[in-house]
């Protein structure tokens, strides 16, 4: 393939070449086509069918390559042939013409355009891929614009070829009846620039606003059609409705509370949601447990000859709730009453674009956002209503050990609970049907991680797709395959941990016109539904089901619905979107990881630090990960960065605050950092990255330099 492109590079530089060596340009003038229109004239009444066919291929190879040129061909299309034939010639010359100028941009340019500026033009290939058909046709309309530019900007897009070519023959029609006009009266006309006066170019200019404003119609008639048959009340009782209490609802009712709108938050469960109470709080509150009886039994490794721990599992939960109960009163009805929410507890249905109904009351708002998040799935494996399964929401009801915990799934949450009741006592086996665990990182985190596990007891079993549950008097059995053969899991206790689903039913989504599609609400950008009053967040929408990403969304969908217009919205941004996984070590990251980059064809180099080396962690006893940086060759810009180690949740905010805010290694290296603190490993990799990238003659030269200061 490369010597393919190579080819065709050097042929297209050897046509263009020739054009300019031989001063073919020459024949390109409004001079010569002025001087030579009688005899082109009689050559064209003699041989017609060959005067356009020459015709047609000079034009095409013209703007094929790019040359110079095509305005004249186009006044000359009006000479000869007139304007009904010469619009006709010229339009369908100059598509096929423009076409090739795209295929060949594309063939030559877009896969390194692509894979060495990715992602910064991921908004971009998003936006062409969505309304690229549009801003082809509006740059089309307006000839100021040079239209070899665009054939190879879009060259560089996701744009279809029939796309382009089908844009490019209609949005260029308008100009070429301009110029192939002119071409008739060609004796008339002095100059190219008398063509186009400022009149036309203001005409064009209108022109391409019309897009602009029939998008702006489009979009009023696809509102109206959305609303059709609904019937908008006179007044409002409140200006926002937010269905769910849980991380995206809260942000959003507080966001609204704060600009003194009127919002209304309702929740049928308890507040603060799947986080307060089944999810971030309570597992990073039974881990913190886990982790103190895991370093008493290391008593040794710090200096202690005898340490024991004595607990009961009733216990461990208890504080477990304790914990639960003592931030609960950020996420209080109370509280939020106090920031001026009205807050009722019932279950919400939404009865129109503009009404949701509660509690028998029916209340009218000129927005709503739905934050409903999202439920543990249960996969519909045959035997698994007999085995009383747990899930992440329902683990916290459990107040006796768990014995043999079988736990289905290697994300996360699987991750995080195996290592903690592993350390309380379980017996833990982890099953995960993909050939690693956290999928999502890159294998060697994954590896790093699947050691830790299987070093403190858990038996992980990768590669191992459970296919019924059976159960035997008292013994319960999962049934998996494992190359081709079936492996039997006795076990006592099952934790589900396959991963979440959206809660999308049963509140009267679809019934208003609400897109519901795989399991998830559909949203625009701006987490705008298909009904304009409708907005949704959090992970009931997606894609990442965090709850900081949650959160941020929130403010996207408060902002963007209580002060909805035409003029200004706020697009949701996940480019800079950190996550951490709270194993023992810890794993976080942001931006992309090697895996990523591959796919998306991205250039990068690696810069690795082993906190083996850092000093607060050797004195901590917990030196062991790394701290991984993803950078484009050469550059200290940063595309991604991974941590694996102690506290690297906290950690990963300096790189998120460096990516969001565009600020390279350079400068985290030249920022001072506390000693001894777990932070200066951020500073490491810094530092060997700039090692790595060091200015060789530079170095050479002050060697030298120094060398002749000592004589």
């Amino acid at each position: 393939m490369k010597a393919s492109k190579i080819l065709i590079g050097v042929a297209v530089l050897a046509l263009i070449a020739a054009f300019f060596i031989l001063e073919l340009g020459q024949y390109f003038s409004l001079e010569f086509l002025k001087d030579q229109r009688d005899a082109i004239e009689a050559f064209y009444q003699a041989n017609t069918a060959f005067t356009v066919g020459l015709y047609f291929g000079i034009y095409v190879l013209v703007t094929a390559l790019s040359l110079p040129g095509a305005a004249i061909m186009t006044l000359a299309g009006g000479a000869i042939f007139g304007f009904l034939w010469g619009t006709v010639i010229v339009s369908f010359a100059s598509t096929i013409g423009a076409t090739l100028a795209f295929i060949l941009g594309r063939f030559l340019f877009r896969d390194y355009v692509q894979r060495r500026f990715g992602p910064y033009l991921k908004a971009v290939n998003e936006g062409v891929e969505r309304d690229g058909a549009f801003y082809l046709f509006m740059l089309r309309l307006v000839p100021i614009f040079p239209f070899f530019v665009i054939n190879l900007v879009m060259a560089l897009t996701p744009m279809k070829t029939v796309t382009f070519f089908l844009v490019s023959q209609v949005g260029m029609l308008a100009g070429t009846m301009v110029y192939v006009n002119a071409g008739t009266q060609i004796a008339q006309i002095d100059s190219l620039a008398g063509i186009l006066s400022p009149q036309l170019l203001g005409a064009f200019a209108l022109l391409g606003i019309f897009p602009l404003v029939a998008k702006w119609v489009v979009g009023v008639v696809q509102r109206r059609r959305a609303l059709k048959g609904w019937t908008r009340p006179r007044s409002f009782d409140r200006n926002l409705v937010v269905i769910g209490a849980g991380s995206a609802g809260l942000v959003t009712a507080y966001i609204a509370a704060a600009v003194k709108a009127r919002v209304t938050l309702i929740e049928k469960n308890e507040m603060g949601g799947d986080c307060l109470n089944t999810g971030c709080v309570p597992s990073k509150a039974l881990i913190r447990s886990a982790k103190y009886v895991s370093l008493i039994r290391r008593h040794e490794e710090f200096g202690v000859r005898q340490a024991s721990s004595e607990h009961d599992f009733a216990d461990i939960m208890d504080r477990v709730h304790g914990v639960i109960a003592t931030i609960e009163p950020h996420d209080s009805v109370e509280r939020y009453e106090g920031l001026g929410v009205e807050v009722i507890k019932g279950e919400a249905r939404i009865t129109g674009p503009w009404s949701v109904e509660v509690n028998g009351q029916t209340l009218t708002t000129r927005h709503i956002v739905v934050a409903t998040g999202a439920r543990p799935f249960v996969p519909p494996i045959p035997g698994i209503d007999e085995v009383d399964a747990l899930t992440s929401d329902t683990i916290w009801s459990l107040r006796t050990h768990p014995g043999r915990l079988l736990i289905l799934g290697g994300g996360p949450i699987g991750c995080e609970l195996s290592q903690a009741f592993q350390r309380l006592g379980a017996e833990v086996t982890q099953v995960e049907m993909l050939p690693r665990i956290l999928n999502g990182e890159d294998p060697e985190v994954s590896a790093f991680v699947e050691a830790k596990l299987k070093g403190e007891g858990v038996q992980v079993l990768t590669g191992h797709k459970v296919t019924a549950f059976e159960v035997a008097g008292e013994e319960k059995v999962a049934v998996a395959e494992h190359e081709g053969g079936a492996v039997r899991l006795p076990f006592d206790t099952l934790l589900v941990a396959v991963g979440r689903q959206a809660r999308v039913e049963g509140f009267g989504l679809e019934e208003v016109g609400v897109t519901v599609r795989n399991g998830r609400i559909e949203t625009d950008d701006y987490l705008q539904t298909r009904v304009p009053t409708i907005f949704a967040c959090g992970d009931c929408v997606g894609p990442y089901q965090f709850t900081h990403a949650a959160s941020h969304q929130a403010w996207h969908a408060a902002v963007n619905s209580l002060f909805a217009n035409p003029f200004k919205r706020f697009k949701v941004d996940y480019s800079v979107l950190p996550h951490a996984t709270f194993t023992d070590p810890e794993v976080a990251r942001v931006g992309l990881s090697e895996e990523d980059a591959k796919a998306r064809g991205v250039e990068y180099e690696v810069t690795v630090y082993d906190m083996e080396e850092q000093d607060r962690a050797i004195a901590e006893g917990q030196a062991h990960g790394f701290v991984k940086v993803l950078t484009p060759p050469g550059k200290d810009r940063i595309l991604g960065a991974t941590i694996v180690g102690e506290h690297a949740g906290d950690l990963i905010s300096e790189f998120t605050l460096a990516m969001k805010h565009g600020i390279g290694l350079n400068k985290i290296l030249g920022t001072i950092h506390a000693y001894p603190t777990l932070s200066e490993a951020n500073k490491a990799v810094a530092g060997n990255w700039k090692r790595a990238n060091a200015p060789e003659r530079a170095l050479d030269f002050l060697q030298r330099y120094h060398a002749w200061r000592t004589g």
